[in-house]
């Protein structure tokens, strides 16, 4: 059985931001800025383009993008694909270079497939700014919710807690080409192996392909595989509302602990019947306001640097990350249980 003794917390946190001058950056940690800055907001555009569209997670991006257009008079929107697929990504960001916006922001499915196409429209000093990417060679920023590594291990940590410390589990990614997603259960799995050697995942990281349904398939699976597993990490929004369904549907709510990254208004009536435990998360909404706001400053001549704030919740003191000369982090993980799901509104 499932310990539901284990602390539940409220807010944790940690967020990244990176960021690289268009041709070099700067020592101490600082990222330069990519072109002259004498344009002026209300005649710049930006548009964010995210991995899929028609998702609850990116749907609240959507809101934190039309919440900066009105504050501050940028023509800002949001674009994506039908489906998670990076060859779509790249043609959506192709058919922007001719519009010549003044910043691109992104969420990259494959952070590698996307680097040829944002080394373009940098050639054009198209400002770019991506998230879930820290590492990106060809962006001016990086933002990140928090340190990945960090964020992996508290998943870890807590699922530990939830399993008992001995057991199995499984580890569903969006994509095996989601770096971030990989660097979250690859962080979750050292936990593991030092802190929890009771417990071992059942095999190599499980692609969800971001869709909920494809998720849930995949759980069956599992489910069916290894009918004694105690445990199920997610990564992609879409991943535990999947899990959550097969456990649910086989009754294991209550012997199955499942946590990973979910949105309150998806994860909460799998939380409230404990077919998840808890969701992992950052307002996707700010995290689009956040991207957005480092493309301003950059376009406005500014640069990015430790204890920049971006005048967004969560990300008000960046701090360099260790091994990258042009990412940062702030403060901005959440973690929602059934106690205090309703104390969120998307």
């Amino acid at each position: 059985m499932k310990r539901r003794g284990y602390q539940a917390l409220a807010l944790a946190g940690a967020a990244v931001l990176a960021l690289s001058a268009c041709s070099t950056t700067g020592g101490g940690g600082s990222a330069g800025s990519a072109k002259p800055g004498d344009v002026k907001p209300e005649d710049m555009t930006m548009v964010t383009v995210v991995k899929l569209t028609g998702v609850g997670w990116f749907d609240r991006m959507e809101e934190g993008v039309k919440n900066f257009a009105d504050r501050t008079s940028i023509d800002a929107r949001q674009v994506g694909a039908d489906d998670a697929s990076p060859e779509k990504q790249i043609q959506i960001i192709q058919d922007l270079l001719p519009q010549n916006p003044t910043a691109i922001t992104v969420v990259p499915n494959s952070p590698e497939s996307l680097e040829n196409v944002l080394g373009k429209a940098r050639d054009q000093g198209i400002v770019v700014v991506s998230h879930e990417a820290a590492g990106m060679k060809n962006v001016d920023a990086d933002i990140e919710a928090f340190d990945n590594a960090s964020y992996g291990r508290l998943i870890g940590e807590n699922l530990a807690e939830c399993m008992g410390g001995k057991g199995t589990y499984a580890a569903f990614v969006g994509g095996l080409t989601a770096k971030t997603h990989m660097d979250w259960v690859g962080a979750a799995l050292d936990y593991m192996k030092e802190k929890a050697p009771g417990i071992t995942r059942v095999s190599d990281p499980i692609e969800s392909k971001e869709d909920e349904g494809v998720a849930y398939d995949r759980a069956k699976e599992i489910l069916a595989k290894y009918p004694d597993i105690k445990g199920f990490q997610g990564s992609a929004g879409t991943d535990v509302a999947g899990i959550a369904r097969a456990v649910q549907e086989a009754g294991k709510q209550d012997s199955i602990c499942v946590m990973g990254t979910s949105i309150p208004s998806v994860a909460k009536k799998y939380l409230e019947d404990g077919s998840i435990d808890k969701a992992f998360l950052w307002d996707p909404a700010l995290a689009g306001e956040a991207q957005l706001s480092a493309a301003k400053i950059i376009a406005e001549g500014g640069s990015i640097k430790e204890g920049t704030d971006l005048g967004v919740k969560g990300y008000e003191s960046l701090n360099p990350i260790e091994g990258t000369t042009n990412a940062f982090s702030g403060e901005a993980t959440l973690i929602v249980d059934k106690d205090n799901v309703n104390d969120f509104n998307f």
